[in-house]
Parts: structure tokens; sequence; C-alpha cells
């Protein structure tokens, strides 16, 4: 009897300091953390939009025109003549055959316009030219505003136009920003007109009949 009244107070004993050891904790006060007041407003890129660690860069081109279209032409294809995406897309500056019609580059096969740099070099010319054009009120419109946090600029539209079509270009600024476009590979509008911004384009000029010759 003296061995169980024994063990049954050192049971008692024993779960008296394990109650105590598991104490009730202060609540923590997070009013200290309001965000009252804090802007919050952040625009997030899209995974294929977040700049990578081998963006373009020439010291020697700068922001000039030659600057730009390599820029570009490396965002579009690293700059390879001979490359075609996995949606058709062809050369350096990744066009269509759509867009190759609209510039005047028919009755020519895919192998042809891949080996044949000029020609390529020409058709970037011919359709930043008529997307100048078609674009030339809203440049006049809107160059110098800051749009969804970029600035808006001619190199940045004509980039944009390039990506998307002068008309997608046309609504996006029309909208404020707010009808947008992607590509199959999620790039926007916003991306290009802020990755490409600040290039002097001066050079393009406008042509609502812009084409690309082909060489005889």
């Amino acid at each position: 009897m003296i061995k169980r009244i024994a063990g049954l107070s050192i049971l008692l004993t024993i779960g008296g300091i394990l109650l105590l050891s598991f104490t009730t904790k202060e609540k923590t006060d997070f009013s200290s953390y309001s965000t009252a007041g804090l802007d919050l407003y952040y625009v997030a890129p899209n995974f294929n939009e977040i700049e990578d660690s081998d963006d373009f860069i020439s010291p020697e081109l700068g922001k000039s025109y030659l600057g730009f279209k390599e820029a570009v032409a490396f965002k579009e294809s690293r700059g390879d003549y001979g490359v075609v995406n996995q949606f058709g897309y062809m050369g350096k500056y990744q066009f269509g055959k759509g867009t190759l019609d609209l510039i005047g580059i028919r009755g020519i096969s895919k192998n042809d316009f891949l080996n044949n740099p000029a020609l390529q070099e020409k058709a970037f010319y011919a359709y930043l030219s008529r997307n100048k054009w078609v674009l030339r009120r809203d440049l006049k419109w809107f160059v110098g505003r800051t749009m969804n946090g970029v600035e808006v600029t001619e190199s940045g539209v004509l980039a944009a136009a390039h990506l998307a079509g002068p008309n997608a270009v046309k609504r996006y600024l029309r909208s404020g920003g707010v009808d947008g476009f992607a590509d199959a590979f999620g790039t926007t509008i916003r991306y290009y007109m802020k990755r490409f911004g600040g290039y002097d384009t001066s050079f393009v000029l406008p042509n609502r009949k812009a084409k690309a010759q082909l060489e005889l």
C-alpha cells in the first residue's frame, strides 16, 4: 500500500512538472507591423520577362539604331539568322510568313530566307518603317508619358510593334495600358517597351508602303 502511494506521488509530481513546462506564451502584438500608408503597388513580371544575365550589351553601339536592332535580334533569336522557333517564326528577327507577305517578301522558300542575311536586315527595317507610319499619331501623343510604370519612347513602341503588331500596340497605348497583349511565350508589350526604350530610331523613316526588295 505504501509503495502504491509512493508511486502515485511520483507520477503526480512528474505530471505537475510537465504541466508547468508548457505554460501559455504571450500573444504577439502585430499592431506595430501595420502596412497602412505604405505604397504596395508592384507590377510583377512573368517568368519570361525577368531580365537575364546574358542580355545583349554593346558599349560600342550604345543607344544607336544599330544598338537597337542588335538588341532586338538578341532577344528574338540570339542574333541567329538561321533559327526557326517552334511556332514557325524565322530568322534573326523571327518573322512570320504573314508579316513577310505584308512587306513584299513572297515566293521565297524558308531556306532561301534563312540563308539571306541581307534580306532579313531589309525586312527588319521595312517592317519598322511601316509600323512607324501606322503608329505616327500615337508616337506624337504618347512619347514622353509614363504608362504602367514605363516611360513611352519611340524605340520602345517600335520594338513592341515588332513583337505584337502595330494595332495591338495602338490599343495598348490608347487604353492607357489596360488593353494588353502577350505572345505565345508570355512576353508583353510593357516588357518590350521597357527593355528597348531610349534608343535612337530617328534613322527609321515612316513609310506606309515600305517593302523589302529581293536582290536580283
